[in-house]
């Protein structure tokens, strides 16, 4: 079985990084000095951390020896002490004989016991020797365990501890056991309790019973200081990031004003109509922008450059344009009066010499002159004409009806093409199409009036319709349709025909263009009728547009003229 694959999955996560809207440099800025910041913080809170764990660990060693060796020297005084009183008794006992009889005790035989209470007071009984000592602090710990006994934790030993309120408290066997067990050399190590917490403990081996004593300080106090210490740092961050960020987006910005400046007179350079006319770009980057840093200045510098380089292009542009419609419109005018004395000589001879018996030839040539003149008449015009509309003449500003004007201009397309079928809808005169049947029936339509030169729009329609009979085959339908859209008036010519090729409908307005390379004057043209029709267009405040299919079966081609209605006052 077969298997199609689909397009690979970085294709598509490419094109949607292609059309996510890139992140402002403003936005880079400030979120990498923020990150920056906050590693920093990280990086310092965690050496903060150790040294201070390791301070605190150093101060917890010194702190645990110290209470090992107060136990020890504890532990020595009392045994100190009963050997002195056993010493003493001994001799009582000599120079009393009654007292030896008896068979009793010396006192201070229960304070040399390992597990009896510190100086023989009551009130500590179960209290390890030692753990009484003047200076032990809340959380000490002393176990001490028989020497035949110190790994197996059988409950003969004595453990103890200081609550937080400085009272004498037991330690669980489970407890015992665990300090027993990981407490085996002299040297400091940290017991996590099960009831107690963490301990740092040593184990030390008595040098007069020979018993294992295990002393510890409890570790939970350094273990809160480090947990306060991380909260502090951790609130200093974040109010340092928060300054950070403010502090920086607002340098940031105030860093980047000049060159949102430089991109504003870029855009305001962009937006003027550059490609025809007379353009001076005035705009400049201010010397302010360019002075306040290095790198504005160097982009400030290049664009004022650039638009003087182009403000000094399209001058010289404007120039040379400014010269070719004068040459134009001059040459127009010196060719029209030779070329109406030759064809008012032209007509005089036919006229004159109608009788004369001319060579074939000659009668030829005189015709050739004369049809020659008269296109080469119309084709000066054209270009007279041109010159006249892109030098900003005033046409005639007169109430034009497009209605008659498209009845006379339809019908003369119908006499000069017979072949072609020729059609006119005036929708603007017809109800709409939703309108009720009463509605309907009193409806008045608004008169399709435009201001405008009447000759000058006429020319334009002759110059479609023409358009349309010249390039359709025999046959062809043209449909001329005038409708209101708004406060607009829409006259749209429509045909069958084989439709425009999409090389040449891009180029179909611009002068001298043509439909075909041919110069053969039934099919070829000047190409001046569409730029004709365009500028005139225009200079009536509307617009012009063609749509054209070269389909099998859906072909055809389209133009819509669309020109602003005239208020028709009431």
């Amino acid at each position: 079985m077969s298997e199609t694959s689909g397009p690979p999955a970085p294709d598509g996560k490419r094109l949607g990084s292609l059309l996510a809207p890139p992140r402002s440099l403003r936005t880079r800025l400030v979120v990498g000095v923020l990150g920056l910041v906050l590693v920093m913080a990280a990086v310092m809170s965690a050496f903060s951390t150790v040294s201070l764990r390791h301070t605190l660990m150093v101060r917890t060693d010194s702190q645990l020896m110290a209470a090992a060796q107060r136990a020890a020297d504890k532990r020595h005084d009392l045994t100190q002490e009963a050997k002195k009183a056993s010493d003493q008794a001994a001799q009582e006992d000599r120079s009393n004989p009654d007292n030896q009889a008896g068979g009793a005790q010396p006192d201070g035989a229960d304070k040399a016991d390992g597990a009896g209470g510190a100086d023989g007071d009551p009130g500590k009984q179960g209290v390890p020797p030692g753990l009484d000592a003047a200076g032990q602090s809340t959380g000490t710990l002393t176990l001490i365990a028989p020497a035949t006994q110190a790994s197996s934790g059988s409950g003969s030993e004595a453990a103890a501890y200081i609550d937080k309120d400085g009272h004498y408290a037991s330690i669980s066997t489970e407890d015992c056991r665990l300090l027993l067990s990981e407490a085996t050399n002299d040297h400091p190590v940290t017991v996590h309790l099960h009831h107690l917490g963490s301990y740092r403990v040593v184990a030390t081996r008595d040098e007069v019973s020979g018993n294992t004593v295990i002393t510890g300080v409890s570790l939970e106090g350094d273990k809160a200081l480090i947990r306060t210490q991380l909260l502090i740092e951790l609130a200093v961050a974040l109010l340092g990031a928060l300054v950070v960020a403010l502090a920086g987006r607002a340098m940031v910005r105030s860093s980047l004003a000049p060159l949102e400046r430089v991109a504003r007179t870029a855009h305001r350079v962009a937006s003027q109509p550059l490609e025809r006319g007379e353009v001076s770009i005035k705009d400049r980057v201010e010397e302010s922008d360019l002075t306040s840093s290095a790198e504005v200045g160097h982009v400030g510098g290049a664009l004022n450059t650039l638009l003087g380089h182009v403000e000094s292009a399209l001058s010289a542009r404007q120039r040379s344009e400014t010269q070719v419609r004068r040459f134009v419109a001059d040459a127009s005018h010196e060719l029209r009066t030779p070329l109406a004395s030759i064809r008012g000589y032209t007509e005089l001879i036919r006229r004159e010499g109608a009788d004369a018996d001319l060579p074939e030839e000659a009668t030829y040539a005189l015709e050739r002159v004369h049809s020659e003149s008269v296109r080469m008449a119309a084709l000066v015009e054209d270009l007279l004409l041109l010159a006249r509309l892109d030098a900003g003449r005033e046409l005639r500003r007169e109430e034009v009806d497009l209605v008659g004007l498209l009845v006379d201009t339809v019908a003369d397309a119908r006499a000069a093409g017979p072949e072609h079928d020729w059609r006119l809808d005036l929708a603007v005169l017809e109800p709409p199409a939703d309108a009720a049947p009463e509605e309907a029936e009193d409806f008045l339509p608004e008169p399709p009036l435009v201001i405008g030169d009447e000759a000058r729009l006429r020319q334009v329609v002759v110059n479609l319709l023409a358009n349309a009979r010249v390039h359709t085959p025999a046959g062809s339908h043209v449909t001329t349709t005038l409708e209101r859209e708004g406060n607009a008036l829409v006259v749209r010519i429509q045909d069958d025909g084989p439709g425009i090729a999409p090389e040449v409908r891009d180029r179909l307005f611009e002068r001298f263009a043509r439909g075909d390379s041919s110069r053969e004057r039934r099919t070829g043209s000047t190409g001046l009728g569409m730029s004709i029709a365009l500028a005139i267009v225009q200079s009536h405040g509307g617009s012009i547009a063609v749509d054209s299919s070269i389909a099998t079966e859906d072909h055809g081609t389209t133009f819509t003229v669309r020109l602003p209605a005239a208020v028709v006052e009431e």
